[in-house]
């Protein structure tokens, strides 16, 4: 007799599991320090260009970023929500941890010049990514 599979293997996450409660507050006062705690001990929302191989662990996707083809400025988009992505971007979209947000921004740092965070609202935010890496790291 075949083994049964687990309820929770292959499964895709709830809708909720795509959002950042304490991100979503934080951006909703405009915040700076409430938005690097956050960062600092929470998920982040991360449009993607592709998803990650669900039989390897080690692919995270590809993460789009927006490069504006007037100036060649490279922008890396946050959400505190999924529901917060414009329609407009790639459909998918990867939940990331503070640690592999400092480890994206260290490795691109030289080449993203801004961060948006809920760029489409309710309550959008900026900053470089020198700002959040310090954030992250105090």
């Amino acid at each position: 007799m075949a083994a049964k599979k687990s309820k929770s293997a292959g499964r895709k996450p709830a809708p909720e599991e795509f959002r950042s409660e304490a991100l979503a507050q934080a951006l909703e006062k405009q915040d700076m320090a409430a938005v690097a705690l956050a960062l600092r001990n929470g998920t982040t929302v991360v449009p993607l260009l592709r998803s990650g191989d669900r039989d390897n662990p080690l692919d995270g996707g590809e993460v789009w970023t927006y490069r504006d083809a007037a100036t060649g400025d490279v922008a890396l988009l946050l959400f505190s929500d999924a529901k917060n992505k414009p329609a407009n971007l790639p459909p998918g979209v990867g939940i990331y941890s503070p640690q592999w947000l400092h480890g994206f921004l260290t490795t691109h740092s030289d080449t993203i010049t801004t961060v948006f965070l809920d760029i489409a609202g309710p309550h959008p935010m900026q900053a470089s990514p020198h700002e959040l890496l310090a954030a992250l790291d105090a």
